[in-house]
Formats: structure tokens, C-alpha cells, sequence
């Protein structure tokens, strides 16, 4: 879990994740795909900062990434979000 909480650590990573997590919902009702070129439109980052924030992202296994043609492709990964989420809970019981 120490490197999933050390990945949202970043403020630009966080809000990155946050915009996947949003997209996906989105891409739920719609039925369209959570593709970063939207994403990254909306951050005030450059492409190879927003590349290097996926990998980190991916390593602790929040989220997956594929390519579609010339696009990136992203979806959160709920098993490591319910991890997460249960460890967090722990200490409320």
C-alpha cells in the first residue's frame, strides 16, 4: 500500500488519477472510453510529465493502460481501490 499512497503523494498525479476516475465514470453512462489526450487537455502539464505520472500510476497498480491506435487508453484498477479502501477502513471499526 506504501506505493499507492507514495503514487497520489503528487499533487499533479493525484489529479490525474482524479480525471481518470471521473472519465471512467463518465465513459460508464456514455459508453466512450477514458482517453488521456482528453484528460490531459484539461491539466496544466506537458505530455512527457502526464507520461511519466501514468507510469508511476500503473507501477503501484492504480490504474491500467492500453494503447488504441495513437491513443492511451486508461481504467482504475477497483481491486487495488477496495485494498486501499480497506486498509483505510481498518481504523474507523
Amino acid at each position: 500500500m506504501a506505493k499507492v499512497f507514495k503514487a497520489l503523494s503528487n499533487p499533479n498525479r493525484l489529479e490525474l488519477y482524479l480525471q481518470i476516475v471521473k472519465a471512467q465514470e463518465t465513459s460508464y453512462e456514455t459508453g466512450c472510453e477514458c482517453l488521456i489526450s482528453d484528460i490531459a487537455k484539461s491539466l496544466k502539464i506537458g505530455a512527457p510529465t502526464i507520461s511519466h505520472h501514468l507510469k508511476e500510476l500503473s507501477n503501484a497498480e492504480l490504474i491500467f493502460t492500453e494503447r488504441k491506435g495513437k491513443f492511451v487508453v486508461a481504467r482504475v484498477n477497483e481491486v487495488m481501490v477496495n485494498e486501499a479502501k480497506e486498509l483505510l477502513m481498518i481504523h474507523q471499526k
